[in-house]
């Protein structure tokens, strides 16, 4: 019994709320037409006075403020006194000879206008002096239906459109007249015939050659055919003048509708909406009709294919004055979308299991960066140098990088100096982090040069039998305190740079590819003769890596600053230099070396 009662509230809401969408059609509709007559009495009128149209609208308002009746009212009456439009025709008009050749090149509709003048030498209409083939109005009349004909009482649109103004003012100006994509009424039988137009006029002689180009249906519907199927949208338009319904074929298809049973009006989509999203659908199409603003929201519909989910963004089309005089809308399916919640709900559940692990995977990530490299910040003294380190993990868990540097002696007396990068953040990172640092030191023992270190280094990685491609970058060489020389590669990472009598500069070089790139790889060995007082600045990307910033902006900002350090401290000032460089927190990993040479 409740069912039932229930089933029979929801068929009364359901008709309740199509005679209100019924009866808001009706008073547009209603409204349209009153517009419609208005203009058709103002063409009369202009024609009948020899006036302006401004005059002739001052005119019928008059006339119904001394009668006391509506304007509308006394609009019927002044068309029904009027000579028949098709009565009202120009005679014979002297045109240059070339104007019927001129329109025939024309590609879309085309017309000549003659003006008419008024005593006071006022353009109060314009003559249909001739029209090509393609010649046809948004109301579907032929060149032979043209001909001859007055403007404003032809196509009194033209009036609340400002065409005729703008045919007035190329006439006397000789400015062309460019309009495009205009939202065009036009008035015809006492009814309203919207249509998108483009127009073209331009001054010819005594009169004007006028081109348009309607911008029907067919071609809009077509032009959405590649987008919809793309973003499985659906695309329809309600023309309230005429009540025409017009929907692309995947509009059929999101509403479960055979297209043999052609779209569906507005009067019926609370049939078949959900009950549960009625208001929803009223508060939409109230705010379209009434509030005449768009509208963007999710309705639930049952259709042969079960209950869709749509989303629809809709927009009034208003005319000159405001007016609605039609309805667009774009619709898209939503069901795969909304039958996925359940799917993110596991997913929830899944990210929350995986933010544990990351946690537990930062924790140790730390560790280890801990134990392998132990002085985050210090000096070191080995034979010849100063070495200032600056490590620095990020402050984000998600984003440990995988940072790292060497400065040890050798036992061949030389000094190993070199800082890396793995790619990549997190666990991962960090334990390439940790084969890259001490895969080198352990190779380094070999006594081997820093290319073929790099080339060592570049194989173990490669073929360190990981699921996953690694690769990472390093700057590495070997300072020798008898000579002052270091001889050094690059693989894939940033300049060294060198300070020297105040002036900071990147170290030319042959780079070198990535580490863990590509198979034999080869690293060209540059060698730099150092000074006592040189500053020799090894960093990672973290240092010239800002956010908003280019990486080329970065380096010039470190070479500013090292300048700058240098001249001000006289030894390796990495605290001041980094603090110029980038104050606050950082989002990368930093690494860098300070290397003042004795």
């Amino acid at each position: 019994m409740e069912s039932h009662l229930s089933r029979h509230t929801t068929k009364d809401r359901r008709a309740e709320i199509a005679d209100r969408i019924h009866g808001e059609l009706t008073r547009l509709r209603l409204g349209m037409r009153n517009l419609a007559v208005v203009e058709e009495a103002r063409a009369v009128l202009a024609e009948r006075c020899g006036c302006p149209p401004e005059e002739a609208s001052d005119r019928l308002w008059r006339m119904a403020e001394e009668s006391g009746r509506a304007v509308e009212d006394v609009a019927e009456e002044v068309i029904a006194s009027a000579e028949p439009a098709d009565e009202s025709r120009s005679p014979d008009l002297d045109m240059p000879s070339w104007v019927v050749s001129a329109l025939e090149v024309v590609h879309v509709s085309a017309v000549y206008l003659t003006p008419i003048r008024d005593e006071r030498d006022r353009v109060v209409d314009f003559y249909l002096a001739a029209a090509n083939d393609r010649a046809r109005d948004v109301t579907g009349r032929r060149a032979p239906a043209l001909i001859g004909r007055r403007l404003l009482r032809l196509s009194p649109g033209v009036l609340s459109s400002g065409f005729f103004d703008d045919y007035t003012a190329t006439l006397e100006t000789g400015t062309p007249l460019v309009r495009d994509g205009v939202e065009y009424v036009e008035v015809r039988d006492q009814a309203l015939w919207p249509a998108c137009v483009s127009v073209r006029a331009v001054r010819a002689g005594d009169g004007l050659i006028v081109s348009w180009r309607t911008h029907d249906e067919d071609l809009l519907v077509a032009g959405w055919e590649g987008a919809q199927r793309v973003a499985r949208l659906g695309w329809g338009e309600w023309n309230l003048a005429t009540g025409r319904v017009t929907w692309t074929r995947q509009m059929y298809d999101i509403f479960g509708r055979a297209p043999q049973e052609g779209p569906a009006p507005l009067e019926a989509l609370p049939a078949i909406v959900l009950a549960e999203d009625l208001p929803a659908l009223e508060s939409q199409v109230r705010t379209l009709l009434h509030h005449h603003l768009a509208v963007d929201g999710e309705l639930r519909i049952r259709s042969r294919h079960g209950i869709r989910h749509l989303r629809l963004v809709s927009e009034p089309v208003l005319d000159g004055e405001g007016h609605p005089i039609a309805i667009r809308a774009l619709a898209q399916d939503l069901t795969d979308l909304r039958r996925r919640d359940q799917d993110l709900a596991i997913a929830r559940e899944q990210a929350k299991w995986q933010r544990r692990r990351a946690e537990e995977e930062h924790r140790i990530a730390r560790e280890l960066q801990d134990a392998i490299l132990p002085l985050h910040k210090g000096l070191l003294t080995p034979p010849g140098l100063v070495v200032a380190v600056h490590y620095f993990p990020a402050g984000e868990t998600a984003r440990i990088g995988g940072d790292w540097y060497a400065a040890r002696l050798m036992p061949d007396g030389r000094v190993l100096l070199a800082v890396g990068d793995a790619m990549g953040h997190g666990f991962t990172a960090t334990t390439l982090m940790a084969q890259m640092s001490t895969g080198l030191i352990g190779l380094a023992y070999t006594g081997a040069d820093a290319d073929r270190l790099a080339s060592w280094l570049n194989e173990l990685i490669l073929h360190d039998g990981a699921a996953i491609t690694s690769t990472g970058t390093a700057v590495l060489g070997h300072f020798s305190p008898d000579d002052r020389t270091l001889s050094w590669t690059s693989a894939g990472h940033p300049a060294p740079i060198l300070v020297r009598d105040g002036v900071a500069r990147l170290l030319g070089h042959a780079p070198g590819p990535l580490l863990g790139a590509v198979e034999f790889a080869e690293y060209p060995l540059n060698t730099t003769m150092l000074k006592p007082g040189d500053l020799l600045l090894l960093y990672t990307d973290g240092v010239i890596e800002r956010r908003g910033h280019s990486l080329e902006e970065g380096v010039a900002a470190l070479l500013r600053a090292a300048e700058t350090s240098a001249a001000q401290d006289g030894k390796p000032g990495v605290d001041t230099l980094l603090n110029r460089l980038r104050p606050g927190s950082v989002e990368d990993d930093v690494c860098l070396l300070a290397i003042q040479v004795l």
